[in-house]
């Protein structure tokens, strides 16, 4: 069994969509989550256009022995530059159906193709996640452990809104923590096979993540991660990003938390919040 306090942090940072997608603490019996969440992100992304995004996902997760299996389903808004595609960033976006270009529910020119990025905004299914999470190492005393995690991200978001790039990407993940009182550390390295269609090329990508969490009581802990993407996209940047949290337990079911992100590269937003519930069966 791993240890209770890694599950807060990597549960609540998987709600957030954060990149430490390690396992979390296996249960003493089979256990079935639902947890839903509202994030909303705001950053111009290299362009002269403020973008900002509101997404709404849900995920179900399945824990039995050392597996993790989580499903996530998000809803999406964007209203901003054509060429900035959510979980992305700035990309050359050549689809001539694309947000901004008279569709979606663009700020468009009636359906002829701007020879300049134009702003627009759709909203709709973003891309669902489908992840398995596998417990490699765990110490006797569950001070420490070594998760592995594959993810495939599906391109259900609508290209010609400019949600998604319509295609699929696949990721491995290698992630780690070790506690110390009430600290624990956490850290880990992935890399993603992005998918690329006719109108945007992308290229496969190292992430790396590392951080901090300190237990405040057996109810509350607070923390912080850094996260860094190398570039994936032609007029693209990296992402790199500092992301702070609260975790809040209600009870042995019923869980809360609220974070703020702060951007450094063209190719995170300049700023985020968000919050997620998580219910436990």
């Amino acid at each position: 069994m791993r240890n209770p306090q890694h599950w807060m942090i990597v549960g609540g940072l998987l709600l957030i969509g954060a990149p430490a997608a390690h396992a979390a603490t296996t249960p003493d019996s089979d256990q079935f989550s639902l947890s839903a969440g509202a994030d909303y992100s705001s950053g111009k992304y290299g362009t002269d256009t403020t973008t900002d995004i509101w997404s709404v996902p849900v995920t179900a997760a399945y824990q039995s022995d050392r597996w993790t299996f989580k499903l996530t389903v998000p809803y999406i808004n964007i209203s901003g530059a054509g060429n900035v595609i959510p979980g992305v960033g700035k990309v050359k976006n050549g689809n001539p159906h694309g947000r901004g270009n008279g569709h979606g529910n663009g700020n468009g020119n009636g359906g002829t193709t701007p020879s300049t990025t134009t702003s627009g905004s759709a909203s709709g299914l973003g891309d669902v996640t489908a992840s398995a999470g596998y417990e490699l190492f765990g110490s006797a005393d569950r001070t420490f452990g070594l998760d592995l995690t594959g993810k495939v991200k599906f391109g259900t978001a609508d290209e010609n809104k400019g949600l998604g790039t319509g295609k699929n990407d696949y990721g491995l993940s290698l992630d780690t923590y070790k506690v110390s009182g009430a600290w624990t550390a956490f850290g880990g390295v992935g890399w993603m096979k992005y998918g690329s269609s006719q109108y945007i090329k992308l290229k496969n990508g190292f992430n790396a993540n590392i951080g901090a969490d300190y237990k405040l009581s057996t109810s509350d802990s607070i923390g912080a991660y850094y996260y860094y993407r190398e570039r994936i996209a032609d007029g693209g940047a990296p992402q790199s990003e500092l992301t702070g949290y609260w975790n809040h337990k209600f009870n042995d079911n019923l869980r809360v938390q609220a974070y703020v992100l702060g951007g450094f590269a063209n190719g995170s937003p300049d700023y985020g919040v968000g919050a997620s519930l998580k219910y436990s069966f």
